[in-house]
């Protein structure tokens, strides 16, 4: 199986339809949202294109597609008009005997709860918006791949617009071209 892993779309219009042009491209089976979906929260500014309805319409007409966790910009209300569930604080994908934390970051992270953390595994996390794909070490000695594709609509730190590929037990970090 093939996944396209995205976050932080934060309701910009413009990079969902970029995010699900990539998905459709790439030939994923499933598009794995990292949480954030609607909403852009009161720290960060607002994204270009912020039009939440739109970014409703543009992912409930690929529902059958998704998997998605829950950002701590998404609430009950958010489940309500997505048709595609939203409220898992975490899951656990499994491709080629690799096994994948999927998260979103606010709960579980590299610092906090490493009991949740795959040793040998891969986290994937959204959160901070900065795209990264390290070799990280917990403090109980866990080791693990970070991933994380940062925010298409407000990447922080310098980044760049990414997303993930998993393929064959594989992950790539990968620009937006």
């Amino acid at each position: 199986m093939k996944f396209f892993v995205a976050s932080d779309i934060h309701g910009d219009s413009y990079w969902a339809k970029r995010v699900i042009d990539a998905f459709i491209e790439s030939k994923a089976d499933k598009l794995v949202l990292l949480g954030d979906i609607l909403y852009h929260g009161p720290r960060n500014d607002l994204p270009s294109h912020y039009e939440p309805k739109k970014v409703i319409e543009l992912f409930n007409a690929i529902a059958d597609k998704i998997i998605a966790v829950r950002g701590n910009c998404d609430t009950e209300v958010d489940q309500m008009v997505l048709k595609f569930p939203i409220m898992a604080d975490y899951i656990y994908l499994v491709d080629e005997g690799q096994v994948f934390l999927v998260t979103h970051g606010h709960i579980y992270n590299p610092y906090d709860k490493p009991e949740a953390m795959p040793d040998g595994g891969t986290l994937l996390m959204g959160h901070t918006h900065v795209a990264k794909d390290i070799m990280f070490k917990a403090e109980d000695g866990k080791t693990f791949r970070y991933m994380n594709p940062g925010s298409p609509s407000i990447p922080k730190e310098d980044t760049k617009p990414s997303y993930i590929i998993i393929e064959n037990g594989k992950a790539e970090l990968v620009s937006f071209g």
